[in-house]
């Protein structure tokens, strides 16, 4: 596969950007790449690098493109506003609907704050969880990822782990002494941690279905325990649904698991491709948000008109009868074909779904926590990863991502991710 294109722009990018990229794990070290792929384009399942190479994409984005590129609500919504203005500063009746449909989803969410990405989202939910309750520490699970702000830089997720990096030069140990870790799926650790330190806890934030060390769904009564204890000891419950607000559900993981959070943050699909994020919750708690309250939180960009129109339309689009039901089918069938593959070969793996998100862990498992995924083994994911681009698949670069399924895979493209993948098992990879 010819990738002249983009490693000749990696060399230029690294003369003006750190490392060449502006998200680590896009430098593809994880899969031992010796340049990332520069995309030129995409067109609803597929995408093309600067070579010309197609791909069918399973990574969408990250997230966002849960509809694919291209779907002519989204585009007919953006035309639409670009030649109205593309940034105000001011409010916009496209925020209005947005934070609208966000409500009406979204089991907990009364009110909500539209924000520009899903770190600013954490970040923001944390402080007003410590203004809420007058507190400073906040719990988080090891390999849980909440965006880079400084106070989730401990045992952090995917990015760090890909690229085997200490959790971050430039925090300081005050900062993330006041941060106390607990390994994701572990209730009694949990319980342990509020029965000594509850009084002191302001917030525990948790993915609900944990997507940044590869994709770890919640343990029976995992997170019923953590509203339990956030209940009992006062504190207040954030849910990140960065990732699986409207992936796994229209009302996100906490509708698939009926537990409700007191604080929601989202990003990815509510921005429908455009930068994003949002956090809401209980009415009384987000009342202390300024202009109503004391707990400043601003954002000179905030309710982008395109990134709330995008958003609306493709929510609109998710909103349809079956929606779902056609991307957990896909999701299932994704899986299945990859457990047959690795089964003909007699190869180990374990793979966890829920919905439209999953990862193929190349280990025994079972995977529940971020030190059972870090006993995969990533030099074969990273060959089964090399193997499926070069016949024209495209995955996250890392083992520790998951994989993101859209209402745009045909039939057609998921045939071929299945064939690429039992090609791999049968040969190189058995």
């Amino acid at each position: 596969m010819n990738t002249e294109t983009s490693a000749r722009l990696f060399e230029e990018a690294l003369q003006y950007i750190p490392g060449g990229v502006n998200s680590p794990v896009r430098a593809m070290k994880g899969v031992g790449m010796p340049h990332p792929l520069f995309i030129s384009r995409a067109e609803r399942s597929h995408i093309w690098d600067a070579d010309g190479n197609e791909f069918v994409d399973f990574v969408s984005s990250w997230g966002p493109m849960i509809l694919g590129w291209g779907h002519p609500e989204v585009v007919g919504r953006l035309k639409e506003q670009v030649d109205k203005g593309t940034s105000y500063g001011a409010p916009t009746e496209l925020e209005v609907e947005l934070a609208r449909l966000v409500c009406e989803a979204v089991p907990s969410v009364e009110l909500v704050r539209m924000v520009n990405s899903g770190t600013e989202a954490t970040m923001s939910a944390v402080r007003v969880a410590r203004g809420f309750t007058g507190r400073e520490k906040i719990v988080k699970f090891i390999g849980c990822y909440h965006g880079h702000s400084d106070g989730f830089l401990a045992a952090a997720g995917s990015g760090v782990l890909t690229l085997a990096l200490p959790d971050s030069p430039g925090v300081t140990k005050g900062t993330t002494a006041d941060t106390l870790l607990v390994e994701y799926n572990d209730v009694a650790a949990l319980t342990e941690l509020f029965e000594e330190r509850g009084e002191e806890i302001a917030a525990l934030i948790v993915e609900p279905v944990a997507g940044n060390m590869g994709v770890v769904p919640p343990q029976p009564g995992f997170l019923e325990a953590c509203r339990e204890l956030c209940t009992r000891h006062g504190a207040v419950l954030i849910f990140d649904e960065v990732i699986t607000g409207f992936r796994v559900g229209w009302g996100g993981a906490q509708e698939r698991y009926d537990v409700m959070p007191d604080l929601t943050t989202l990003g990815k699909i509510i921005g429908g491709g455009l930068p994003v994020g949002a956090f809401g919750g209980r009415r009384d708690i987000m009342e202390t948000v300024a202009p109503l309250g004391s707990t400043y939180q601003a954002g000179t960009l905030s309710g982008n008109p395109l990134a709330m129109a995008a958003g609306a339309a493709t929510l609109r689009v998710l909103s349809e009868p079956g929606v779902y039901e056609q991307l957990e089918a896909a999701g299932a069938r994704v899986e299945a074909s990859l457990r047959a593959a690795a089964d003909a070969a007699g190869r180990a793996v374990t793979i966890n779904r829920v919905g439209p998100m999953l990862t193929m862990f190349f280990c025994e498992g079972p995977v529940h926590s971020f030190a059972d995924a870090k006993a995969a083994d990533t030099a074969a994911y990273a060959a089964y990863w090399r193997h499926m681009l070069e016949a024209g698949v495209y995955l996250a670069p890392s083992q520790f991502e998951a994989a993101m399924i859209s209402l745009a895979l045909t039939e057609a493209d998921l045939e071929k991710a299945a064939a690429a993948a039992s090609d791999w098992f049968a040969g190189a990879g058995a």
